[in-house]
């Protein structure tokens, strides 16, 4: 018998690639969304719903009598997992994304304390799902993620969820691409960047075909748990430089700096941790037989065409809103200020 899913965010970033997952495996998908989907853009036989998450009565008219499994690709905290808890004698399981900004390291360091004096967190290697996590809490993105897992983790006996904690999310129709960092400053024809921390920093990605993945199989089989979401390869920022501009046929010379960026704009990136965050995806591979369908490198040519195209009509700050939000106190693209540190360092 075909089972039922209904996928919150549809036409996110996250959600596209849910529900073409889910659709190839066989479920049939309600796609859910605030704004609506291109119809063109979803796999034929795919129902679309226009929803508010954050409007209750919305959501259970959306749900009627029920699905096998809701995944939820916009859910923030526990507000939202009380929400889906309110409705949880309509849903078999759930798969919920959440994030690995929840850990802490055994020094009480978070991603919550990187601009604090020796704040970087030194995480085990790899980092284990096991691994303490920051105190739930209204304050930030994680403190309020741990909320959300708590939430829906406790309330396992009324409603089984997969907790997915997402690396660094990569792929096409994002809001916040961090390979447009790199995509630019080559569109742009720079010759030269700067890598704060030796550009040695590792930030574990995840592209989203590889989070698909892991609905897909976690959809298949419900239970209660927390998993890190992870590509097979972490790459160095150094690494994710050069193939990016591999894949735009540029060459550019790397200079480093070997501790932090000092300036916001000399060195810094979107992956640039003074420490390594490697995530354990052992427990995935265990628990639900993961095996990633994707790479960094193999994915990457189609996200830096993705991001080539938005380029191309429009500014960076408009094709990319919440980017151009995030650096709203600098401008990343700053030239003129590397231009200045290079005459005194770049030998």
């Amino acid at each position: 018998m075909t089972q039922s899913a209904l996928v919150i965010g549809a036409t996110g970033q996250i959600g596209r690639q849910a529900v073409r997952a889910l659709v190839e495996d066989g479920w049939e998908v309600t796609a859910a969304s605030r704004t609506g989907a291109d119809p063109q853009a979803l796999p034929d036989g795919v129902r679309e719903v226009r929803v508010d998450r954050k409007d209750t009565a919305a959501l259970a008219d959306a749900l009627g009598d029920g699905y096998d499994v809701v995944v939820d690709t916009v859910a923030y905290d526990a507000s939202d997992a009380g929400q889906l808890l309110s409705l949880a004698d309509r849903i078999g399981s759930a798969v919920v994304i959440s994030s690995a900004a929840v850990y802490l390291d055994d020094q009480g360091r978070s991603f919550d304390t990187q601009d604090d004096p020796d704040g970087q967190p030194r995480y085990p290697l790899p980092l284990p799902e096991t691994n303490l996590t920051v105190p739930p809490g209204p304050s930030t993105y994680g403190t309020r993620k741990v909320e959300l897992e708590q939430t829906l983790l406790a309330a396992a006996d009324r409603l089984p969820a997969t907790l997915l904690r997402a690396g660094a999310i990569h792929g096409t129709h994002s809001t916040y691409p961090r390979e447009l960092h790199f995509v630019k400053r080559a569109l742009d024809g720079r010759k030269v960047r700067i890598l704060a921390y030796g550009g040695r920093s590792r930030f574990h990605p995840v592209h989203t075909s590889n989070l698909a993945e892991l609905i897909r199989l976690a959809a298949r089989r419900p239970g209660t748990r927390v998993l890190n979401a992870g590509d097979p390869h972490v790459p160095t920022v150094a690494e994710i430089a050069t193939a990016i501009d591999e894949v735009l046929g540029h060459t550019a010379t790397t200079f480093t700096i070997d501790g932090p960026p000092p300036t916001p704009t000399l060195g810094a990136t979107p992956w640039s941790l003074a420490h390594p965050m490697v995530l354990d995806m052992s427990l995935a591979a265990r628990d639900l037989d993961y095996q990633p369908p994707t790479t960094y490198e193999a994915s990457l040519p189609t996200t830096v065409a993705w991001i080539a195209d938005q380029l191309r009509t429009k500014d960076w700050r408009e094709a990319f809103p919440r980017a151009a939000e995030l650096a709203k106190a600098y401008n990343p693209y700053d030239y003129a200020e590397e231009d200045r540190w290079l005459a005194t360092h770049g030998g």
